[in-house]
């Protein structure tokens, strides 16, 4: 009787708030039924993972992306992922905190193989980057979370060095600065960061005229890029070089300058290899990067001026580690190791960095893209 009286009494407190545990979404990078959007159950003491339910009606959703209120959910949907024919962003609404999703329209993204979805932190405008055909666009969002034709299309030009890799321009990332005031797009094939200003109740993008680009090194391939916490840095992983590169962020003017480029290998490892993602801790204090060959995942701790210094080098636990997700309580890291069709959790000692597996690696086809459901 006492356990029910208190029951009945937390439900009547007008300041109580009782919630399930987070949600976190996976996508398969598969056509057909595989090809879902996977909704999994987080326990938030344990690191284990339950799955409650798939949305199928989607094709290759490589990417994903959710928008800060946690009512909307965006994915890549190609049947013919990097094929002659534009992919297409769909648009879902969130129905609760069980992983259910309601499809609710889909916009072209004028391009190819488009491998990377972004919503500003108004929740105004969705932006996307098209690999293949190296290029990135904005769609607005209707008030239902539903999208509008792309208001906005660039398409980038130039090569670099590494051919075949760069023989002309391969748009990877387009992130959406704090402020909603830029977009900084990752181009693998011609070693840049393109920064772009960012109209979110438009949904448009120019290019920024005090800074348009900040040039990598020849052959580095920029793959993915985060801002730090504070956000006066960004770090970008680069992908055919094996590198993390620190810049200062100049928040009211976006630009960028480069302070310390540095390996996410083994001195030692010459085997072929190359990263895909990182990931940084709420705290701001440890970037994590992953390496596709040598299925691992370097471990910084950045310093109070920004820099990097490699902790350690801690294997995957599967092939080819994709994509990663850091829990907002900074003690969980998830791993998607694509092609060993696995989803391992980590938790993060949060004094030293270091990673310690948790239970066994969750099996799901293809996983590309982690993202969390507050």
């Amino acid at each position: 009787m006492r356990t029910l009286l208190l029951a009945i009494w937390l439900l009547m407190m007008p300041n109580t708030a009782i919630t399930a545990d987070p949600v976190v979404f996976v996508s398969a990078f598969k056509t057909g039924d595989e090809g879902a959007i996977h909704a999994y159950r987080f326990d938030s003491a344990t690191g284990k993972l339950q799955l409650l339910r798939r949305t199928t009606d989607v094709s290759n959703p490589f990417f994903l992306a959710v928008s800060h209120d946690s009512r909307f959910l965006y994915s890549i949907d190609a049947e013919n992922f990097g094929g002659p024919d534009p992919g297409f962003v769909a648009a879902y609404r969130i129905e609760g905190r069980d992983g259910q999703l309601t499809r609710l329209n889909r916009q072209s993204t004028r391009g190819t193989a488009s491998c990377y979805l972004d919503v500003d932190a108004t929740g105004k405008t969705v932006v996307v980057a098209n690999y293949s055909t190296g290029s990135v666009a904005a769609f607005s969002v209707k008030d239902d979370g539903s999208l509008d034709e792309a208001a906005a299309f660039v398409q980038h030009t130039g090569s670099s060095v590494d051919l075949p890799r760069q023989k002309g321009p391969n748009a990877h990332c387009i992130v959406v600065s704090p402020d909603s005031r830029f977009a900084l797009a990752a181009d693998l094939g011609i070693d840049k960061v393109l920064i772009y200003r960012l109209s979110p109740d438009t949904a448009t993008i120019t290019a920024n005229a005090a800074q348009p680009f900040a040039a990598l090194p020849p052959g580095s391939g920029p793959r993915h890029l985060t801002f730090h916490p504070n956000g006066r840095r960004v770090y970008v992983i680069n992908e055919l070089k094996n590198t993390v590169t620190f810049f200062d962020y100049g928040v009211d003017a976006g630009t960028l300058t480069a302070r310390q480029t540095i390996s996410t290998l083994p001195p030692d490892f010459t085997d072929r290899t190359n990263t895909a993602d990182l990931k940084i801790t709420p705290d701001g204090n440890f970037l994590y990067g992953t390496n596709r060959g040598h299925d691992s995942i370097a471990n910084y701790r950045i310093a109070d001026d920004g820099r990097l210094e490699l902790v350690g080098i801690e294997p995957s636990l599967g092939k080819g580690p994709q994509n990663l997700l850091i829990t907002p309580d900074g003690r969980w890291l998830l791993c998607a190791n694509m092609p060993g069709n696995s989803l391992v959790v980590f938790a993060i000692n949060t004094n030293t960095g270091a990673l310690t597996p948790t239970g066994d690696p969750v099996s799901i086809p293809m996983p590309s893209c982690i993202r969390w459901l507050k």
